[in-house]
């Protein structure tokens, strides 16, 4: 079953197009991916799935049935901007914030006691079947992004089905079952993530090497290169042999590491989205 499914969801503001006939759906148990550059429209998308604002066409569909406001009770929300009450303690936010999804006061206390990250314990309180996070990772040091990291696995595991909005590829990489890549309010790439990257094939080769790298330089193998100084990630160019490049970076250079590989998401993101720029 899907958690959520969205069928040509359209969101205006005036003139402004925010989200542009926008269609995906979420499988229960599910890590999801909603990227796309600033103003992409991925926030608009979210206030939409959870009800703060209306679509002005389209279909939301959440547990199955269409979107009503008494199923908000098994979702859990973690805005962009986050806030707290200044004047409360966090344990009685907490308390609060449980008993607003219709947790009895004792409940939501022992589950406050229970939690270990108060980061996160807002929108996870009420144990929510469907956990939204925009934006989750923005901010945070490695230790606490560390920490984000391990509750998402933790709420997979238990079966919860996750979607998170972020401009950090990395971790979609390493967290994500599929993704929807929106610029502009449209969709321009969404699928299974391993799909995505197959269809790419394995063109880009990671050099680590002693030596010059001049031999980079206007090389009919290569499309594009980034170099760091003694590591270097090369995008071959269509239909360029990685042997023949091997050969050539062996006869000028020590070869530590020559590693035939998958474009990372990163690259795939920058390329799809500057051809619909385009």
């Amino acid at each position: 079953m899907q958690t959520i499914e969205l069928t040509k969801v359209r969101k205006c503001y005036d003139q402004f197009v925010a989200v542009n006939d926008l269609s995906f759906g979420i499988q229960q148990g599910g890590v999801f991916g909603l990227l796309g550059p600033n103003g992409a429209g991925k926030t608009s998308t979210i206030r939409m799935m959870i009800g703060i604002t209306a679509p002005d066409s389209g279909q939301i569909n959440l547990f199955g049935k269409p979107f009503e406001r008494k199923a908000l009770h098994k979702v859990g929300y973690l805005p962009e901007e986050r806030g707290l009450y200044k004047k409360m303690k966090i344990s009685e936010q907490l308390v609060f914030l449980g008993e607003l999804h219709g947790m009895t006061n004792s409940a939501a206390k022992q589950k406050a006691v229970e939690q270990q990250k108060i980061q996160f314990i807002a929108a996870l309180i009420h144990d929510p079947d469907f956990v939204i996070m925009d934006e989750p990772f923005f901010g945070l040091d490695p230790v606490n992004a560390g920490l984000l990291k391990d509750v998402m696995l933790d709420l997979k595991k238990q079966g919860k089905t996750i979607l998170f909005s972020t401009h950090r590829m990395d971790q979609v990489e390493k967290l994500c079952d599929s993704i929807c890549l929106i610029n502009r309010g449209t969709a321009v790439l969404q699928g299974d993530l391993k799909s995505i990257k197959a269809r790419y094939g394995k063109n880009n080769v990671q050099i680590e090497y002693d030596g010059n790298g001049d031999f980079l330089d206007r090389n009919p193998l290569v499309s594009k290169f980034d170099n760091y100084g003694n590591y270097v990630e090369v995008r071959l160019a269509p239909g360029a042999d990685a042997q023949k490049l091997l050969q050539m970076v062996s006869e000028r250079s020590r070869i530590n590491r020559f590693e035939l590989m998958e474009p990372s998401l990163e690259e795939i993101f920058i390329d799809t989205v500057g051809k619909t720029d385009a």
